[in-house]
């Protein structure tokens, strides 16, 4: 570490205020950090195997409108901004692990054809077609299934009392909906790539604990803390399950048609998710008994979310959080810009390199090889 990154692990801020100042992603082979002003994305190349960084400061709607920041409101323009940013960062993510420098023959005709036809415009159209499905899949696994296995149970209970049935409905709807969240996470763990994207999720939890505990930022320093995060967004979700139960007895008591319970549940979701915000940013910023019992069932579903990560994981982790924060650690993020430069300039020279070799060395080199076996087939035929 170097002496303005000592200087900033101790001149830094407080240990109160460094709470929820910060929060992240995990991606493929990478962590998105977000501070107040700065998001940074820190990916581990797989053409090289070192770490490429991009960082660019934080707009929000709500700093132009003060409403946007009242209780409740924030936390639905938080969550729509998240879901923006984290498509984006995904994108940009992928961008940045140098696919693009694979050769050109292993790319197929369909790739080069969609590249010159389609271009950057085809590629955004399919972007958004992938985010419509995946907002569809959602509200079919988590509003529509539920309600709908909830009528079949419900539907086939004669004389039970309104007000029971309201209950008891919102409670089974909700159950069903904590076991496909359950079912989805685990099967989606069972995929090799995400194995590693929760090892990411992982380093990034620790990483941010390390950084809140005041610790400087070594990979020693970051395993010793924990990779189950209060503000983690698996939380938030489970945290938006159960409430959904307490929204659902409160507003759909007298609705019993599946999709007329499904759109309201639709329309009741900022509600949920303003609820649900509040909760996790106090959460993140106080600890208490209450708050450890009530978090625990979300921390519990992080064993799921996050892997225990190996310490190149660990520096992705790091790199990013440092990126994000240029107060507390001034002019790290411009050294790993200049240490990518240097590694495109020697890859750049390698390449040149490589093209100096003409079609005449080339050739005068196979006419070699081409006599020194003919000499051997001659030398063969005297044997003989």
């Amino acid at each position: 570490m170097s002496k303005k990154e000592n200087a900033a692990e101790n001149s830094g801020c407080g240990l109160s205020a460094r709470r929820g100042a910060v929060g992240g992603q995990a991606i493929v082979e990478g962590v998105m950090m977000r501070s107040k002003q700065h998001t940074a994305i820190a990916v581990r190349r797989l053409d090289n195997k070192k770490i490429s960084v991009t960082r660019k400061g934080n707009k929000s709607i709500s700093d132009k409108c003060k409403i946007l920041k009242w209780p409740l409101i924030r936390g639905v323009v938080n969550f729509v901004e998240s879901m923006v940013m984290s498509f984006s960062t995904i994108t940009t993510g992928t961008d940045m692990l140098g696919l693009d420098e694979t050769d050109e023959e292993s790319t197929s005709k369909l790739d080069k054809w969609l590249e010159k036809h389609g271009g950057k415009w085809l590629i955004s159209v399919i972007s958004v077609i992938s985010l419509l499905l995946g907002l569809a899949l959602a509200v079919g696994l988590f509003i529509f299934l539920p309600t709908f296995l909830g009528g079949l149970i419900f539907d086939n209970i004669p004389n039970l009392d309104g007000a029971v049935e309201n209950v008891w409905r919102n409670i089974v709807e909700g159950v069903f909906k904590v076991i496909i969240f359950i079912l989805y996470i685990w099967l989606t763990a069972l995929i090799p790539d995400m194995k590693r994207v929760y090892m990411y999720h992982g380093a990034e939890h620790k990483s941010i604990f390390c950084y809140e505990a005041g610790d400087e930022l070594t990979v020693e320093n970051v395993k010793k803390h924990s990779r189950f995060h209060p503000r983690c967004g698996t939380s938030f979700m489970f945290s938006m399950i159960i409430l959904s139960i307490a929204v659902g007895i409160i507003f759909l008591w007298a609705v019993e048609t599946v999709w007329l319970r499904s759109l309201l549940k639709i329309a009741l979701l900022p509600l949920t998710v303003g609820i649900g915000y509040e909760f996790i940013r106090y959460a993140g910023r106080h600890d208490n008994a209450l708050i450890r019992a009530l978090s625990r069932p979300g921390l519990w579903m992080q064993n799921l979310t996050t892997r225990e990560p190996t310490d190149d994981i660990i520096e992705v982790g790091i790199t990013s959080l440092k990126c994000a924060l240029p107060d507390d650690f001034p002019g790290f993020y411009d050294e790993c810009l200049a240490t990518m430069e240097e590694w495109q300039k020697e890859k750049e020279t390698a390449k040149d390199s490589e093209e100096a070799e003409t079609p005449e060395t080339v050739e005068n080199t196979e006419n070699n090889e081409n006599n020194a076996e003919n000499g051997t087939a001659e030398e063969e035929k005297i044997d003989a």
